[in-house]
Formats: structure tokens, C-alpha cells, sequence
């Protein structure tokens, strides 16, 4: 059974953050804490957000209404990658399933870009980028065998930002807005299962 109520419960203390205005400081430590907290637990996360697609896939969880924050599920094919891509603010990136390698990239006007720092990320592991920070890189699945996925966090509606992918022989940047792949979003509010009586 989907323990939805786990990520009602984790978007119901994010709001809380949100509504004490948070410097970006504050919303890294503690939405990072909040955010290791849901992952704790592989149950929570309704199939539809977890199905990998012919390219990688980014499912909206919710988008706060005065979009503060987002919540994304992003899922990782086999061999699946991202281009090159900025974000232009803060995120919280948490690993559910599998593994997933980030590279920072450097852009060089008029040459290839130069990688960077590589990061890898296991089930459990959450790692915070700052929005000042150089942030253009490319994610892909770390594993040859199956699927992986993580959880993302943006201080924004990400899917709706302006951003920029870039040419990795030119450093070159073109405008980018990558919406989402859903269509509808899961029901969080629907209680009737939970409160049912035991049969």
C-alpha cells in the first residue's frame, strides 16, 4: 500500500518553513533534514511518479500555490542523462532508489566546457546547492540494470523557471524551460483509505 500521508505530511512542514520566510541558508538546513526525513522510507511515492520513460522523466509532486518551493520526482533509465542545464536557485537533491553521478561543468566562452567536481548519491544521501552558486551540470544513472530515482527540491516552480542548457563543445547557452512530464498530481488529500475502519 502507497503511504501517501508521508509526503502530505513532508509538504505540510515544508509550507510551515515556507511560511516563516526563510533565508535561503535556513531552507538548505532544514529543508535538507526535512527532506532526508521522508526518505527514510520507500513507500510513500505512488508508481505513476516512479515509471521510467524513452528519455529521463520529471514528475511535479507539488508546487507550493505562491510557488516558494517544488517538490519533483525525477526518474533515470538505463544509460539516461540530462544535458548540460543550469537552475537558477536553491535545491535539494535526495537519492530514493538507486544512484545517480552529477557532474559540474564549467562553461569556457567559445570552448568546450570544462567538468568538474563528480558527486554520487546513494538511497538516503541529500545534497544542497545554493542558488549563487556555479550550478550547470549534467545527472545521469549511475547503475547499467535498472532505474534510479530521486527526489528533488527547488525554491521556485521549476518546471516554469527560465534556465539555460548549454553546447558542451562551445559552452554556447540556449533558453530552457523544461516543464514536467505529468499531467496531474498526486492526491494527497484523499483520506477515505486511511480512516476506513480495520476489516
Amino acid at each position: 500500500m502507497t503511504r501517501i500521508a508521508r509526503l502530505r505530511d513532508y509538504i505540510q512542514a515544508m509550507t510551515r518553513l515556507a511560511d516563516r520566510a526563510p533565508d535561503e541558508a535556513t531552507w538548505l538546513a532544514e529543508g535538507r533534514a526535512l527532506l532526508a526525513g521522508l526518505l527514510r522510507h520507500d513507500d510513500w511515492l505512488p508508481d505513476e511518479f516512479a515509471a521510467p520513460g524513452p528519455s529521463y522523466r520529471q514528475y511535479l509532486l507539488h508546487c507550493d500555490p505562491l510557488e516558494r518551493f517544488c517538490v519533483v520526482s525525477f526518474v533515470w533509465g538505463v544509460g539516461q542523462r540530462t544535458p548540460i542545464h543550469n537552475h537558477r536557485t536553491w535545491g535539494l537533491v535526495g537519492m530514493l532508489r538507486g544512484a545517480e553521478r552529477s557532474t559540474t561543468m564549467h562553461p569556457v566562452p567559445g570552448q568546450p566546457m570544462r567538468a568538474g567536481q563528480v558527486d554520487h548519491l546513494s538511497p538516503g544521501e541529500v545534497v544542497a546547492v545554493g542558488s549563487a552558486e556555479e550550478d550547470a551540470h549534467w545527472v545521469e544513472n549511475a547503475l547499467t540494470d535498472r532505474p534510479s530515482l530521486s527526489i528533488h527540491v527547488y525554491g521556485g516552480n521549476i518546471g516554469a523557471i527560465e534556465r539555460h542548457v548549454f553546447d558542451p563543445e562551445t559552452s554556447a547557452p540556449r533558453r530552457f524551460v523544461s516543464g514536467y512530464h505529468n499531467a496531474h498530481l498526486p492526491n494527497l488529500w484523499d483520506r477515505a483509505a486511511e480512516l476506513a475502519p480495520a476489516h
